[in-house]
Order: C-alpha cells, then sequence, then structure tokens
C-alpha cells in the first residue's frame, strides 16, 4: 500500500485513541504532526449555500473549529471564547478568519449553520456541506466526529456527536500554523494568536 495511503488509513485511528485518553494527549499528537499532513483543499458551502473552498482565504490566517449546532457545551464555549478573543487581539484581528466547520450535515443545513454562528459573532464564517464534504474535510484534519449511539435517538434527530475539540490556525496558504487549545481562556488565545501571527 501506498505511504500515502497508509498515513490516511492509520491517522484516524490513532486521533482517536488519544482523544479517548484526553484532550491533552490529542493535542500533542496534532502539535507533533507537520503542517503536509493536517488540512488540505476542501469544498463546502457557506451559510448562503454558496461554495467555498479553501482558496476564498487565500493570504489570510484561518482559525478553525469543528462542531455542530445541536452541541451543549464545548462547542458554544469555544465560540464564544474565540469571538472574544479576536475582540482582545487589536489590530491583528482583521488578519484573522474565524471558521466553524459542521461535522453534522445531517441536521447543519446552511441556515442552521448562518443563525448558529450569528448567536457568537457577526465575522464567524459557518461551513457546511454533503456527507462526503463534510467527511473529506475531517480526513483531511484529522478531526474525530461520531454519532453517540444510544437507544432513545434511535431514528431519532435528537442526538449528540462526540467529536475531538480543537482550534487549528491555518495560514493564507492553507498550511497549518498550530493547534491552540479550546480550554483556554479569551485572553490566552488572544496573547497566543498575537505571538503567532507576523508582525506585517
Amino acid at each position: 500500500m501506498p505511504a500515502e495511503r497508509v498515513r490516511k488509513a492509520v491517522a484516524p485511528v490513532l486521533v482517536i485513541g488519544l482523544l479517548l485518553s484526553g484532550a491533552i494527549g490529542l493535542r500533542s499528537f496534532l502539535a507533533a504532526r507537520s503542517s503536509q499532513v493536517i488540512g488540505g483543499p476542501y469544498a463546502l458551502m457557506d451559510t448562503q449555500g454558496r461554495d467555498v473552498t479553501q482558496s476564498a482565504f487565500h493570504g489570510r490566517y484561518t482559525l478553525i473549529y469543528f462542531g455542530y449546532t445541536h452541541c451543549i457545551d464545548v462547542c458554544p464555549l469555544t465560540l464564544a471564547t474565540v469571538s472574544q478573543a479576536l475582540d482582545m487581539l487589536g489590530p491583528k484581528a482583521h488578519r484573522v478568519v474565524p471558521i466553524f466547520i459542521s461535522v453534522d450535515p445531517s441536521r447543519d443545513t446552511p441556515d442552521v449553520v448562518g443563525d448558529y454562528v450569528r448567536h457568537f459573532s457577526p465575522d464567524i464564517v459557518g461551513l457546511t456541506g454533503s456527507v462526503m464534504q463534510i467527511h473529506t474535510v475531517i480526513e483531511e484534519f484529522h478531526v474525530m466526529a461520531r454519532r453517540r449511539a444510544t437507544i432513545a435517538d434511535h431514528m431519532s434527530d435528537d442526538y449528540l456527536m462526540d467529536h475531538s475539540s480543537v482550534l487549528y490556525l491555518m495560514d493564507g496558504e492553507n498550511r497549518l500554523v498550530s493547534v491552540l487549545p479550546v480550554d483556554s481562556s479569551p485572553q490566552e488565545i488572544a496573547d497566543r494568536l498575537r505571538r503567532l501571527l507576523p508582525a506585517s
């Protein structure tokens, strides 16, 4: 099997294992990967139903978070934290595009995602897509996302998703710069971004 196919097959398994062992392990794993491993081209839809690829953000840093709109805790907290952090960042904030990508395409239509991200900030770009489009992008970023299987939610739209939860800072060429922990305070994230972003 070619090395590229081996990498694609093995990495998600490692991520799931590290997720189960704790968020710190997951962050360590992702931080140890090169920019050639984490991230890649994607084709999704914005909240107006328009096609969006990574090239739409060429030349600007993106702070990407994968979650879903029915999330009851970490997703809303993370988006609120990101919004506050960018408010604290100052002049450099205009160089960063915060992006929310749904891992729940069955329920997260463009309209649903649009209503969701507007609760946090008008600057957050909400993206979703077909099942195949979402599958492709979460593979590129080695995101673990799976429906939580319970008897109660069988054949129901009222279900939860288990998913990895980190912030990916990508540069203007869609290359990984850093993985930021979501349990940081807004000030900590703002300080980290200030250090990571170039001076000019």
